[in-house]
């Protein structure tokens, strides 16, 4: 009989939390080294009248074109279509990752939430350093929405200005694709636009809350009393002035200050309380003090000037229409009789005026010689809001990267380790070799404290330095960083040395990582990179095992299979991480394979798929545009027309085909580029593909192509949804179905509407409102997913004959992932065999079946099922509900260290909520109560919120707490 534990797993709905990786694109900005590790390093040049001749070159990889042919020449030809011969293994090396990495990632994540749930008695700043560290653990997670709420964290604990400014403009950069479109850096924000990115508001030195409304958009003040007639006085013991004299109110002019040939009068009383120096020279043993007329012609103060101090000596604010250039001036005067409340006014008043990148650049130069920190603050905010373009403007530039540019700026106070830490991962992603980013992380190497900023700042530094072929530096800086304690360092000492021929040094320093910590799966990879033979092979099999998200290992043994002219065993080898971690280095080396075997087809979709992904992408070791390769292949295969396309479309869409699908949309829009629609369509395809920022910037290019107010508003509306804006994308929805009705507009309506729980008269409207898309025009590829959508709703409802119905409809127009809807309404009806064979159909369907393999688990037999579980993980090794229920099995049949493995075993490479939950909850079940303490904070780093491992985690406590018996 099986315990409690193991039926609790079996009963929960895990599939359904059950995601795929984010896809690991590469950046515009490393698109040509990256394509550089799939190539082979050739220059050959060849007479584009000559036939192409592929086959030759299977069988040497000399770097000269085939002989030409003079038997058959055919004028009509394209180019050789290998111009750089085939890919080789020696060329492919893993680049090194810029970021934290540790050998174990789980004591990391435990040891920083302790840290940060006694975060209450540190102050606000340490606060916000702990978050910024809290991110840049969670880079090698590569998890966008965890990354977003560290840094909004970071941006809610920072206590002052310039530490608001830099972790807004970073959260408004990380968002940049999600907006409708770019404003100019300083407009009022949008409505949905989040308040702790508002510029406004990061001038603020208020506490902000997640909630704080965005003062863009704040009900204007209440009339409030006119501020006090009374200035601010020195302190009486500081000053050491007669207290009767501070506290006359005579407001007489009794004081003229004579500037050229105009005299300014003044309270002599008000203007001393300004300022220390400004009391000493009215009422200390100065000759001024004695006399009603002082020469003030000396101090490069105007009389507009003077009179403007003198306003503000008797109403405690600047007028609003003084003007600025007399702003400038009275901050001078403010500066140099340390007029502090004076300076906060003009400070804050400049700080107000800055809009534009014009603006900064007139004023940041006046602001850094009067420090004055608000005014440097809104032109530093203005330079950040402008990222990456900013990196191109010289004078913006020289302040930011130059160490005198760093030195003005600290003393203004705004030089910080957060902001070169901003400024340099622009860069790196701009161009990661450029000399920008290269004096960049010198600042910020400069502004690192001991402990992990030293070591991101020196490894990041070392990672340039190797890329940039400056080995000597690379090895230094590298040393440095795992002298700090980052082990993963010495990865790039091992890589450095082996650039400079030092190969067995390489070796040794990587293998000596083995007897220090346990191995990963990274430690084996590095260690193939100067192995031979089986050696080297073994190294990589095993790299696989313990890490299967790793894409050099698949890569080197098909280039390997493809040496030995087994080009169909290679294209094999490369699909097994295509089909669960799509990225472009690994398309181009398929369709390389696919180019070698004459499959113009097959390559073609591959490098369509790659440059919708990147379309900077830049092949064959950087020599040849993508979209080049496409006009030359386009020359071998038959051109369809669009009618063609969308019968193409609609069966790959059909067979669950997302690569497939992908390059079709490629296809199409490159005969209608303005095809909002077909942008819509790439952001389906992009999303399912777990590439968000790439389906963003298609949903907004969809949004801006649109010439239909309705459609803009219904795209605009998804951006808000995917954003987290639901209500918003309600209200967009509404206002397109109150223009026009729309397919689209009542689909996006019923799906926001869905997404919350529903009760039974909710549950009503959202089908209503899906029968209402479906009247609509559109094509059968939405009306599948609208019945495949209401069939859920039905279910959810217990009607489960109409949820049959919706779902036998949507398969009637080919919509494959019915086929699990209708396996669920069989499951329910307690037809488990029905269930079993519909779920059976869909896998022999799907060409991408690793959740169809999953979800047929459960209708299954425990044998049948762990089958099938087996396949899931093969064909996508980031799913974790297979790991969790194998690992369930094995609790249940009291086999407590192989679960405990099985769970290890996927947490090793992929940190997951539920597995570390799961295992916490097994060790607490074992009574190792500091392992299960380790879990739970580990777990509560990636979701402090996760109310089951919170539950878990004040038990342990309790435990750990409790005296010994």
């Amino acid at each position: 009989m099986q315990n409690n534990l193991f039926t609790t797993i079996r009963s929960l709905k895990l599939v359904d939390g059950c995601k795929s990786a984010a896809i690991f694109t590469i950046p515009p900005s490393s698109s040509s080294s990256s394509s550089s590790s799939s190539s082979s390093a050739v220059s050959s040049s060849s007479d584009p009248s000559t036939k192409p001749h592929l086959l030759p070159l299977l069988r040497s990889k000399s770097i000269q074109p085939p002989p030409l042919s003079h038997h058959n020449p055919s004028p009509a030809k394209p180019p050789l279509l290998l111009p750089c011969g085939l890919p080789s293994g020696d060329l492919i090396d893993p680049p090194l990752d810029p970021f934290l990495r540790t050998t174990d990632p789980i004591p990391s994540l435990s040891s920083l939430y302790r840290r940060l749930s006694r975060s209450s008695s540190l102050s606000p700043s340490a606060i916000c350093d702990l978050y910024l560290e809290h991110f840049s653990l969670l880079r090698s997670l590569a998890d966008p929405k965890l990354l977003r709420r560290s840094l909004r964290n970071a941006r809610l604990h920072a206590s002052d200005p310039h530490h608001k400014i830099v972790l807004s403009a970073w959260l408004r950069f990380e968002r940049r694709d999600d907006e409708l479109h770019h404003p100019p850096p300083l407009l009022p924000c949008l409505p949905s636009t989040p308040s702790l990115e508002c510029p406004r508001s990061a001038l603020s030195s208020l506490p902000d809350t997640f909630s704080s409304p965005c003062p863009c958009h704040r009900d204007p003040p209440t009339a409030s009393p006119p501020p006090s007639s009374e200035p601010d006085v020195v302190d009486d013991d500081d000053s050491g002035v007669d207290e009767q004299v501070v506290e006359e109110e005579d407001d007489a002019a009794d004081v003229y200050f004579c500037i050229g040939d105009d005299e300014v009068a003044c309270s002599r009383h008000r203007v001393a309380a300004l300022s220390r120096p400004l009391w000493a020279l009215l009422y200390g043993g100065f000759a001024e003090s004695r006399r009603a007329h002082i020469n003030f012609g000396q101090n490069n103060v105007s009389p507009n000037g003077m009179k403007t101090v003198e306003a503000f000596s008797r109403r405690g604010k600047l007028e609003d229409d003084v003007p600025i250039d007399v702003v400038l001036e009275v901050l001078s005067f403010a500066n140099k009789f340390c007029c502090e409340g004076l300076k906060a006014a003009c400070d804050e008043r400049l700080a107000s005026l800055v809009l534009t990148i014009d603006d900064a650049l007139q004023l940041i130069d006046f602001g850094l010689e009067e420090t004055a920190y608000l005014l440097v603050a809104a032109c530093l905010q203005v330079f950040l809001r402008g990222l990456p373009k900013s990196l191109q403007d010289p004078e913006i530039m020289s302040l930011l990267c130059s160490p005198e540019g760093r030195e003005r700026l600290a003393q203004a106070g705004h030089a910080s380790f957060a902001l070169y830490y901003f400024l340099s991962q622009v860069a790196m992603e701009e161009e990661m070799q450029s000399n920008t980013t290269v004096m960049l992380f010198e600042r910020l190497n400069e502004c690192a404290a001991p402990g992990w900023q030293k070591q991101l700042a020196l490894h990041q530094l070392g990672c340039i330095m190797l890329e940039r072929q400056e080995y000597k530096d690379a090895q230094k800086l590298f040393e440095e960083a795992a002298a700090e304690g980052h082990a993963y360092s010495q990865i790039g000492v091992a890589r450095a040395k082996y650039k400079r021929g030092h190969k067995y040094a390489a070796y040794k320093q990587t293998n000596g990582l083995f007897s220090e910590y346990n191995p990963t799966g990274w430690m084996y990879q590095e260690r193939s990179l100067y192995g031979i033979g089986k050696e080297k092979m073994a190294d990589l099999n095993i790299a696989t095992e313990l890490d299967p998200t790793l894409s050099y290992p698949y890569k080197y043994r098909a280039i390997t299979l493809m040496e030995d002219n087994k080009i169909s065993a290679a294209i094999a080898e490369i699909n097994k991480i295509i089909r669960f971690k799509v990225t472009t280095d690994c398309l181009e080396l398929r369709a390389w394979f696919f180019l070698a075997i004459e499959d113009y087809e097959g390559a073609l979709q591959d490098i369509r798929a790659l440059m919708t992904l990147d379309p900077n992408y830049m092949m064959f070791h950087g020599k040849l545009h993508g979209e080049q390769m496409i006009e030359i292949l386009k020359q071998h295969v038959h051109q369809l027309d669009m009618a063609d396309c969308w019968m193409q479309l609609y069966d790959r869409w059909s067979a669950v085909d997302d690569i497939g699908s992908l390059a079709v949309v490629h296809q199409m829009l490159s005969k209608e580029p303005g095809n909002s629609s077909l942008r819509f369509r790439q952001s389906l395809l992009l999303l399912r593909l777990n590439c968000q920022k790439a389906a963003m910037h298609s949903l907004r290019m969809a949004r801006n192509n649109s010439s239909q107010e309705h459609e803009k508003l219904v795209y605009e509306g998804w951006i808000l949804y995917d954003t987290g804006h639901r209500e918003e994308a309600l209200a967009k929805a509404e206002e397109s179905i109150s223009i026009q009705r729309s397919f689209e507009a009542f689909f996006l309506k019923a799906y926001a509407l869905a997404d919350s729980s529903l009760d039974q008269a909710s549950s009503s409207y959202v089908i209503q409102l899906l029968e209402q898309a479906n009247s609509c025009a559109s094509d059968n590829l939405r009306k599948g997913q609208a019945h495949n959508n209401m069939g859920s709703v039905y279910v959810d409802c217990d009607m489960l004959d109409a949820a049959a119905e919706c779902y036998q409809k949507a398969l009637g127009i080919k919509h494959t992932r019915a086929h699990q809807g209708l396996a669920r309404v069989y499951y329910l009806k307690n037809q488990k065999k029905a269930a079993y064979d519909e779920m059976t159909k869909l896998i022999e369907k799907a060409k991408n079946n690793a959740s169809a393999y999953e979800k047929r688990s459960e209708y299954c037999e425990r044998e049948m099922a762990k089958n099938d579980l087996y396949m899931a993980t093969k064909i996508d090794p980031l799913r974790t509900y297979p790991y969790r229920y194998r690992a369930a099995v094995l609790m249940d049949d009291h086999k407590e260290e192989e679960a405990i493995a099985e769970l290890t075993k996927a947490i090793s490479f992929k940190p997951d909520l539920q597995l570390l939950h799961l295992r916490a909850a097994f060790f607490d079940s074992m009574g190792n109560t500091a392992a299960t303490l380790r879990d739970c904070e580990a777990a509560l780093c990636l979701d402090p919120n996760h109310s089951d491992t919170i539950d878990l985690y004040n038990r342990a406590q309790e435990k750990a707490n409790s005296p010994s018996k």
